[in-house]
């Protein structure tokens, strides 16, 4: 599969702090970075870059915010051989969180939105072009999207962007591969001069099986994460996508060694991954809310068939 335009992003760091409010430490931080960083990954998205005025450093770790003095913390005086970035949301970041590219350590940042907000998404990924950065977008649940809104906003996009791709998002774990087939052919007929990316979600242990569909189709920039953490079902796992890809600048043991030294203790910490509550969401298109929130219940956690019962039949709970 070694295709020399496909570039692997990790999002470690950025979906998995979704599970613990991004308290990672910057000595957990660094190793995640040198060890992508010989594993030959193209981009590391570190966290989310957000406002401090919206959120509390107190509540939420460093990563929330990913402010430029940590990032130089992590990456010290380490020759750098991938490109560092983060993610932004519609409405939490404030131009002044965003310096320019020239003066900061980050290379990109890409911004997160559903549909009904591409406007806003259109006019950030601008502002962050002109401060020099690779700018990208990644369209939400789009799972739930409708296929004319779809295409008219990645015309939209075409037209008034230069990012550097568009990113295929399955928040809810809920696509199967003939779905990703339908979704790359749309991206690529409406995206002329940008590229199409994958970002899958395991709710059905198929975020690695649709990213390689996503590859067949012509999507050239995949996600994934360590050992597949994530909020809920998790992500794509970094490691299975490396060898999967077959290009000799990847190099898989680094990743292993991650794994053994930082994320086996980690899960004993925080849990992510297959479950059946994240299947249940899955296949009937919801978001992880209410599956995270049972898994968070020690009475109820494991309570599968009065979930389903609940998630599928609501009208008769809500007398009770």
């Amino acid at each position: 599969m070694f295709r020399k335009e496909i570039k692997v992003t990790d999002c470690t760091l950025r979906d998995g702090g979704l599970i613990n409010k991004w308290q990672f430490s910057h000595e957990m931080v660094r190793k995640v970075f040198l060890a992508l960083n010989q594993a030959g990954v193209d981009y590391m998205e570190l966290g989310y870059r957000a406002s401090k005025k919206m959120f509390s450093p107190q509540e939420y770790g460093p990563w929330r915010f990913t402010v430029d003095e940590d990032v130089l913390r992590i990456i010290q005086d380490t020759p750098v051989n991938m490109k560092l970035g983060v993610m932004v949301d519609i409405g939490r970041v404030e131009e002044d969180d965003i310096a320019p590219c020239a003066d900061s350590p980050l290379d990109f940042f890409r911004v997160a939105t559903c549909l009904h907000d591409i406007d806003k998404a259109i006019a950030l990924a601008n502002h962050i072009d002109a401060k020099g950065y690779e700018s990208f977008i990644n369209i939400m649940a789009i799972s739930t999207a409708s296929e004319f809104e779809l295409c008219e906003a990645l015309r939209q996009i075409e037209a008034e962007t230069n990012v550097v791709a568009v990113n295929i998002v399955d928040s809810f774990g809920f696509l199967y591969s003939e779905n990703v087939h339908h979704l790359v052919k749309l991206f690529r007929e409406n995206l002329a001069a940008k590229s199409t990316g994958m970002h899958a979600h395991n709710n059905q242990q198929l975020a690695f099986a649709n990213t390689i569909e996503a590859i067949r189709k012509g999507a050239n920039y995949l996600d994934g994460t360590v050992s597949g953490i994530g909020r809920g079902a998790g992500n794509c796992p970094l490691e299975l996508l490396l060898s999967f890809l077959k290009n000799p600048k990847f190099c898989l043991e680094p990743v292993l060694q991650l794994i053994e030294d930082v994320f086996i203790d980690l899960r004993r910490e925080i849990e992510w991954g297959y479950l059946i509550p994240y299947m249940i969401t899955g296949i009937l298109n919801e978001h992880p809310r209410t599956a995270i929130a049972l898994r968070q219940d020690p009475k109820n956690r494991d309570k599968y068939a009065e979930f389903y019962r609940t998630m599928t039949t609501p009208e008769c709970f809500s007398e009770e």
